[in-house]
């Protein structure tokens, strides 16, 4: 099995390639560890240590996927954080126009009286 890992693309997303590689690599793994465990009822000595090392590289490539995909959406979370604080910033009013009337929108949508409540009594 190949360990070595793809870099996320610029800006820190990851590309479809490699979330396909993390979901690969976790069924590879999920079928080490059938492996391992069906070895380990019946059998002993070279061939459970074959199957463990295989598990044991199946498992550390998996880490690896998994933590760049995590890095991956902490670095987009903070850029489109920046980028919202940057745009409220730039557009305090725009933004409280469009907060007050998505207020009043949810305001009336939680005022009106249910028919359904009503009619049936």
């Amino acid at each position: 099995m190949n360990t070595t890992s793809q870099t996320p693309v610029s800006g820190g997303e990851i590309n479809p390639v490699t979330m396909d590689k993390l979901r690969d690599d976790l069924r590879v793994l999920a079928g080490d560890m059938e492996q391992l465990l069906k070895a380990t009822a019946s059998q002993t000595g070279e061939h459970i240590a074959k199957v463990r090392a295989k598990a044991e590289e199946s498992l550390g490539a998996a880490k690896v996927r998994i933590a760049e995909a995590q890095e991956s959406a902490l670095v987009r979370t903070r850029a489109a954080g920046r980028a919202t604080d940057e745009y409220v910033r730039e557009n305090p009013w725009r933004v409280m126009a469009i907060a007050a009337v998505a207020g009043l929108v949810l305001g009336f949508a939680l005022a009106r009286p249910s028919d359904t409540s009503e009619s049936e009594s």
